[in-house]
């Protein structure tokens, strides 16, 4: 603070510090993922989207490495907890 810093609050200082290292999700993979929330199954969201299922279990591959999630449900609830996505 004497050199003209910022001081952040450490509540705020540790939920940034959790996601310093994320990637961001692309266009494509936040619709994916909108549409696992409500519930649509990947052939579903393959025909809405005009996609090969095989192409949204890709995304689906991807968006679970960007928010380290462990299945859909746990990419859901990290997307809506972030911010990404709204219910």
């Amino acid at each position: 603070m004497h050199a003209g810093g910022r001081r952040f609050p450490s509540a705020l200082a540790i939920q940034l510090a959790e996601h310093v290292a994320d990637q961001h999700l692309t266009g494509r993979e936040t619709t994916v993922l909108k549409l696992v929330a409500e519930g649509r199954s990947n052939k579903r969201i393959g025909g809405q989207l005009d996609i090969a299922e095989g192409t949204v279990k890709a995304h689906m591959k991807s968006i679970l490495g960007k928010l380290a999630a462990s299945d859909r449900t746990h990419a859901v609830t990290i997307a809506v907890r972030r911010g990404i996505i709204d219910l």
